[in-house]
């Protein structure tokens, strides 16, 4: 099969303050309160928000009760940090509605280990990890810039220098690439909440040379390819605007579109959940092998059954940029990762509450960080791969 080598490639990030995002931060916010309470609790959490509400759902086995008043505490401090004091959805007086309950049993007698068996996957399904050589994160350059750029508003938001904009924002980038890497922005499309009385041209004045400084030098698009809030007004955000669920920026939080993903979203779930740490593991697989030069791009993919430790399967593609055979590749990482759940937490060291933060601007691109957020962005196997391979 002959590669496309010209084209153009577009992704999207959304702000912290989209409902949707909204959503992730409660459920991993609460989950985070949890894990300190519990490191080994079992939680999937859901939310739900829209106007003057917020619904949580799903199951809870933690070692001790959490009243609801802290439930609606924590729900209410998240929603205040973002910044949420409007009509219609204001963190004071927001209607909190917490739906907890225990986890099935029929559950946890699979994933529990026991004298006679592993700990289990606690579901079945498919993870995805990618990394390529695009950006210094070693992240795709269309989804690193998306999220960079409303990065930059948000900061410039909560300091005050950007008071007029509102929580509520998305971007959306359309990358020129050229014999296989990107080279400029083709276009750029940002819309933001925004305080009345702003007229859109106002919007794009404030919002252009966030944009120009994000983007490499001599990256920016022409100006009839920039789009800023092209409805031409947007005052009514968030939950108020549109109602927001866990779980619906799946392909936000990873990589834009540029990999496969497996379908399962992450926030509100404890690392016993493959959905999640198989996903990270996977993800710090794929650039350890990039930033050991073993590919300038990589696409892992691991399975498992609910109950079951061991992966059912591990597929290497290094999409014909390897500088060693995909199965020396997969031969290595099952000699020095276990992947069981159990082994994927204790070499990650995921039984922490450094979930919050992953939330809102990808899960994926991040810095390492010293209390263990983002562990599956360290390049620590680098060596090791090497050896293995005999480099």
């Amino acid at each position: 099969m002959t590669l496309l080598s010209d084209y153009l490639f577009t992704s999207e990030s959304v702000s912290e303050g989209h409902p949707d995002k909204l959503c992730d931060q409660i459920s991993d916010a609460l989950l985070d309160h949890y894990i300190e309470i519990d490191p080994e609790v079992r939680a999937a959490i859901e939310t739900t928000a829209t106007t003057d509400y917020v619904g949580l759902i799903g199951e809870i086995r933690c070692t001790q009760d959490v009243s609801h008043d802290k439930i609606k505490e924590i729900v209410r401090r998240k929603i205040k940090d973002i910044g949420y004091a409007q009509d219609g959805f204001h963190w004071e007086n927001v209607d909190i509605d917490v739906r907890l309950h225990k986890q099935s049993s029929d559950i946890a007698v699979g994933v529990d280990s026991a004298s006679d068996k592993e700990e289990g996957a606690g579901d079945q399904g498919i993870m995805f990890g990618h990394a390529c050589d695009e950006t210094e994160h070693l992240m795709p350059a269309a989804i690193h810039y998306s999220h960079k750029i409303l990065k930059s508003l948000s900061d410039a938001r909560h300091d005050g220098t950007l008071s007029q904009l509102g929580p509520d924002a998305k971007s959306q980038v359309t990358l020129v690439y050229k014999d296989g890497k990107p080279v400029k922005a083709h276009s750029v499309v940002v819309s933001s909440q925004h305080v009345d009385g702003l007229s859109q041209q106002d919007v794009r004045e404030i919002i252009k040379p966030y944009i120009e400084k994000t983007l490499p030098n001599g990256w920016m698009c022409t100006n009839d390819e920039l789009y800023i809030n092209p409805t031409g007004r947007f005052v009514i955000g968030g939950p108020v605007g549109d109602a927001g669920l866990t779980g619906r920026k799946i392909i936000v939080d990873t990589y834009g579109g540029s990999a496969p993903h497996g379908g399962g979203a992450f926030s509100g779930k404890d690392p016993t959940k493959v959905d999640r740490s198989a996903a990270y593991v996977s993800r710090y697989l794929a650039k350890n092998i990039v930033g050991a030069g073993l590919a300038s791009k990589c696409t892992i993919q691991l399975s498992y059954a609910i109950g079951v430790s061991k992966p059912l399967s591990l597929y290497v593609n290094t999409h014909e940029t390897g500088t060693a055979s995909e199965q020396d590749i997969a031969k290595a990482i099952t000699n020095l990762i276990d992947l069981s759940p159990k082994g994927i937490r204790k070499h990650l060291q995921l039984n922490r509450p450094i979930y919050e933060r992953t939330a809102a601007y990808g899960h994926f691109g991040r810095a390492p960080e010293s209390d263990g957020g983002f562990s599956w962005e360290n390049l620590d196997l680098i060596e090791e791969l090497k050896q293995e391979i005999g480099r």
